[in-house]
């Protein structure tokens, strides 16, 4: 297995071949795409095409549906390639206003026009969509995929990978991790070492591996590759950068975040962190624990880079997506009832260091990560070893 991403080559993106490994041979399903504005009437004569601050929305123009229209849709044995904007969320997969727009200027339902007439659904949008977008998928019977903060390098990289493989190498790192009674992770900071314990009870792992096949609603998150629970509790302390690069340590118990202490940087910060934990609790429940299966360079994406073999990340608020329980309306307030990925990767987080994530299952202690490197233990399961190697 190649472990070095600059040791990896990649095949030209191709449409086709994405659309086909992950959703399979259509059968005459209809098909649309989805993007996100500020103002989702800039849709109207594709306007928001000459706005320099839509990069990621012309990717869903250009490359999915002016491809569909280039004859992917007929390769595939889909039908329509329609185009719509709604408007931006403002944060990571926060419920979508049901109002949208189509390039002709014309306001429409997501739930009346959009959902119950298409089979396949893809978003390539500024913030995550891929919550509401399973909840919906769920009540509506309709397949697809979110692809926010898409890039050249995610495009090149991360979408051009074939996903049976994907697929394969996320299930033998699935197996080798399920059922764990829990996993400690080791941070360093300013040296310090801090630890988090992320609590399963031995549930079943779950992945997400790109592959959303016909006859069963869902909608997969793309670039896929990770291992991921849903914690049943949590307790000890973690680290926390903030937008501005502040730095605080959470204290967790009893599955949420109680309070954030400062460390350095602006104190301001904190101190609004803290008075939103307050406010509103729900906001520092831990909802995931997520461990990247891919061998992939890194994008400045959290799409992608969460993805990576050697990575990890810690996840706040609502989890249903997941099959987790803390749903929109255990929130006080809608804008709230986000779920945010806390991405640890030596990219983003240069000032902590992973130390080691350790797994424990029975009697059996196994590290998986070392300074944001797989140990020989992962290595070997997605070498398909029956031991570490």
């Amino acid at each position: 297995m190649i472990l070095d991403h600059s040791e990896r080559t990649f095949p030209p993106f191709s449409l086709t071949r994405l659309m086909r490994t992950c959703f399979g041979q259509g059968q005459g399903e209809r098909l649309c795409i989805l993007i996100d504005l500020p103002d989702p009437a800039q849709v109207k004569d594709f306007a928001f095409l000459q706005d320099d601050a839509f990069p990621i929305q012309k990717y869903g123009y250009e490359v999915f549906h002016q491809g569909f229209r280039d004859g992917a849709l007929e390769d595939l044995n889909f039908t329509g390639g329609d185009f719509f904007a709604y408007r931006e969320t403002g944060g990571s997969n926060l419920d979508m206003d049901d109002e949208i727009y189509d390039p002709e200027g014309n306001q429409l339902s997501l739930d009346k026009d959009i959902y119950p007439n298409y089979g396949i659904i893809l978003t390539v949008s500024t913030f995550s969509a891929t919550a509401p977008l399973t909840a919906k998928a769920k009540e509506f019977g309709f397949r697809g995929a979110t692809l926010h903060g898409l890039n050249q390098i995610i495009l090149s990289t991360g979408l051009a990978v074939d996903y049976d493989e994907v697929s394969d190498d996320t299930e033998r790192l699935r197996l080798g991790l399920t059922k764990a009674d829990y996993f400690e992770i080791d941070y360093g900071v300013e040296g310090q070492t801090y630890t988090l314990r992320i609590i399963c009870n031995q549930q079943e792992a779950q992945k997400s591996h790109g592959l959303c096949p016909p006859g069963k609603p869902d909608v997969a998150n793309l670039p896929a590759g990770e291992v991921y629970f849903v914690p049943e509790g949590a307790e000890g302390k973690f680290p926390f950068k903030y937008d501005d690069g502040t730095i605080g340590i959470l204290n967790v118990s009893d599955g949420f975040i109680k309070e954030a202490t400062f460390l350095r940087g602006d104190p301001a910060q904190v101190q609004a962190h803290n008075d939103k934990l307050r406010s509103d609790p729900m906001t520092g429940a831990i909802g995931e624990l997520g461990i990247g299966t891919q061998v992939l360079p890194f994008s400045g994406r959290d799409i992608q880079d969460e993805k990576i073999l050697g990575t990890i990340h810690v996840a706040t608020g609502r989890s249903d997506h997941l099959g987790g329980h803390l749903t929109p309306d255990l929130f006080k307030e809608k804008a709230n009832a986000s779920h945010d990925d806390i991405l640890y990767a030596p990219h983003k987080t240069p000032e902590f260091n992973v130390q080691e994530v350790r797994m424990v299952r029975g009697e059996e202690t196994e590290a998986i990560i070392r300074e944001y490197k797989p140990t020989p233990y992962m290595v070997g399961l997605i070498e398909g070893a029956t031991s570490a190697v």
